[in-house]
């Protein structure tokens, strides 16, 4: 990308629709922030229609007209996925953009609804099933988009694909990494099949490098909270700096499908957004597919895309 890429460079959004989950503090404010003021119809999907409303009134504060609706969804819950896309349908929305932003970090063991590890429901079973459930709208959108955002932490990640519920042995940082690993390899995935069958949505993915977002302090525990609320004073770029990659992949003319948007500087840590390369895992399409496959059996989602060659 040419010179070093900021918000400014947003292009003109008016007539087009955002979905960004987690919309009602952190990077997720911040990317309905952007949007909003650059035109753009934004759904704020949040667990919290409270804390969402609020969200929503301060940027409406800021920017006059902004063009707002809130809409609640626990992305643990796969029965509270299904009816956010089910009003989402029956409302005749369209959606041109959907931010995956929404996760969980480094928390407590604790199972979902429907008995699965709660970071690895939310943070990807559940965008998983919305993308699927909203798929149709994005293959009617106007320059269409799934934007997932993931973390430098998929580097260190793996599927633990016979001790997903961690009831044997449980780490909450080790889990959150499984849980962003998984988010590049849906991201890459998901790209792929839309290639194969020809559709005109782009899968794009973006991690923030180190920002100091709100989930070190609500998610962490004892001295996992310590320490990082001591690495976001000392280390960590604010959230205006870190939500750019995700801003680049979701408006940008030249965002690339297929492509991992992170920052410039030094070891992705910090910086503008640049393309930068996703772990050798992460890319490998057998792990992949059988993390898709898994996907559709817990979810009961089917896309209706063929399994690329």
């Amino acid at each position: 990308m040419e010179g070093k890429w900021t918000s400014d460079r947003i292009p003109d959004l008016a007539g087009r629709t955002f979905v960004v989950t987690g919309a009602n503090s952190g990077l997720g404010l911040a990317t309905t922030r952007h949007v909003a003021r650059r035109g753009a119809h934004v759904v704020m999907a949040v667990r919290n229609e409270t804390k969402g409303r609020r969200a929503a009134a301060e940027i409406s504060d800021a920017h006059p007209g902004a063009s707002l609706e809130v809409r609640h969804v626990d992305l643990a819950d796969l029965d509270s996925v299904r009816a956010f896309a089910d009003g989402i349908h029956a409302d005749g929305l369209r959606v041109d953009v959907l931010v995956n932003n929404a996760g969980l970090m480094a928390v407590p063991r604790q199972l979902s609804p429907q008995g699965r590890e709660s970071q690895f429901a939310s943070n990807h079973l559940g965008h998983f099933a919305l993308t699927g459930l909203v798929l149709d709208l994005l293959q009617a959108g106007s320059d269409p988009r799934v934007v997932t955002v993931t973390s430098l932490a998929h580097h260190s990640g793996e599927i633990f694909f016979d001790g997903l519920t961690g009831v044997q042995i449980y780490a909450p940082v080790t889990y959150y990494y499984q849980s962003k690993f998984a988010n590049v390899l849906f991201g890459l995935e998901l790209d792929r099949r839309l290639r194969a069958a020809g559709s005109p949505v782009r899968s794009l993915l973006a991690h923030p490098g180190f920002t100091a977002t709100n989930l070190m302090s609500t998610g962490p525990t004892g001295m996992l909270k310590v320490t990082g609320a001591l690495a976001k004073t000392l280390l960590f770029q604010n959230v205006e700096r870190g939500v750019l990659p995700q801003l680049y992949a979701a408006t940008a003319p030249h965002a690339r499908g297929g492509e991992l948007y992170g920052p410039d500087g030094w070891k992705e840590s910090r910086g503008h957004p640049t393309t930068v390369r996703p772990s050798d895992a992460s890319q490998d399409p057998d792990t992949a597919r059988r993390l898709w496959e898994l996907s559709e059996e817990l979810t009961g989602i089917r896309y209706a895309l063929a399994t690329p060659s």
